[in-house]
């Protein structure tokens, strides 16, 4: 008797190892299809397991009487916070079902930044399909402050536009007549407005341009015209000041106080000596990789350019970078001071300390 029970109990262990390693397996892909080619075998086992476990939590939609609706993945969104969106905006049933089968198919390694339109009428497995359509109506695009031109443009090839560099630059170097502040303009530098876009995938190049530059137009208040007038400034002149405390400053709180520095400078004819300025002349360092060289040399000091505001008096002919509204707001209502210098703190903070005159400027240097 304990013979035949030691059989039928190894008979049973035999007929489930068989059950595991090619009835599960197997059923799995009759229903779901091939599992990808990087699983390992015991992956292959689990997640096919667990899709025949689901099962109608992937193939039965959501609801047959729901609405289509906007769904936004960003640029390398995890797959789980995918999955919990859709399961939390009620167009699937169940998220973590919806993530096996994402990585039993290989499909979680494709996903598709952009907006799509998706619906609780369709299952599980036709949305996660979906999301594989390179060819979404709407891609996110995002504009850092202080970035110049050209670093808008290195990030083009990687936002799923399709928009060249090279074609961005030649539109960006023509400034449109549509924007009175542009008079005159070699280009459309400091106005490419730094935010957050929704843009089609198919936007024209000149589109592209218009909707950065109508962005700075949106959020150039009467206030701010009406403050950059009183200081003397037109709007390209403000702007172009704007630029440079945008690359200077780290800390968003000082760039009032630096804004009193230049416009303390400015108004008594002194050299703005700003490092920036010589960055952008010098342009990208094959040496690091960067458009912003850094640290500067004595002799970048001496570039001649006339961006380089070491050498020439006044501010740069354009603006060097696309600042921030928090660096127009700074530029328009800086920090009333008796500043004319500033330098690094020496603690690695960011910071800066400030000077009134040169010997107490030389006096806060590091020691």
């Amino acid at each position: 008797m304990r013979k035949l029970l030691i059989i039928l109990f190894f008979l049973f262990v035999f007929i489930c190892l068989i059950l595991v390693i090619f009835i599960i397996p197997s059923q799995a892909e009759r229903i779901y299809g091939p599992p990808a080619s990087w699983l390992t075998f015991s992956q292959r086992i689990e997640y096919s397991a667990r899709l025949l476990w689901y099962d109608g939590l992937l193939t039965r939609p959501r609801d047959v009487n729901g609405a289509e609706q906007s769904f936004m993945i960003g640029i390398g969104e995890p797959v789980n916070s995918v999955a919990l969106r859709l399961e939390s905006a009620g167009i699937i049933r169940h998220a973590e079902s919806f993530r096996a089968y994402l990585i039993y198919s290989g499909l979680d390694t494709s996903i598709q930044a952009g907006e799509y339109r998706l619906s609780p009428t369709m299952s599980a497995i036709d949305i996660a399909h979906e999301l594989q359509d390179a060819t979404a109506t709407e891609v996110p695009f995002t504009v850092l402050p202080g970035w110049r031109m050209e670093e808008i443009a290195a990030s083009l090839p990687t936002s799923g536009l399709s928009i060249t560099p090279d074609e961005f630059l030649a539109a960006a170097r023509v400034p449109s007549a549509d924007f009175d502040f542009l008079a005159g303009a070699s280009s459309v530098e400091g106005f490419l407005y730094p935010d957050s876009y929704i843009f089609p995938r198919n936007i024209t190049i000149n589109e592209f341009v218009d909707e950065l530059i109508r962005n700075f137009a949106l959020h150039l208040t009467p206030d701010l015209t009406n403050a950059f007038s009183q200081k003397g400034l037109t709007v390209y002149q403000a702007v172009t000041l704007a630029s440079i405390v945008e690359r200077e400053a780290v800390r968003d709180e000082e760039k009032p106080l630096i804004a009193s520095v230049y416009l303390n400078r400015l108004n008594i004819g002194m050299k703005l000596d700003a490092d920036p300025t010589v960055q952008y002349a010098l342009g990208y360092d094959f040496a690091t990789g960067k458009w912003w060289k850094s640290p500067l040399s004595l002799d970048d000091l001496q570039y001649d350019s006339y961006f380089n505001t070491y050498l020439y008096a006044d501010l740069p002919p354009t603006p060097i970078s696309n600042p921030s509204l928090d660096s127009l707001d700074a530029v328009a209502f800086p920090a009333e001071t008796t500043y004319y210098y500033f330098r690094a703190r020496c603690d690695g903070s960011g910071y800066h300390i400030f000077a009134e005159t040169f010997d107490e400027h030389l006096a806060n240097g590091c020691q």
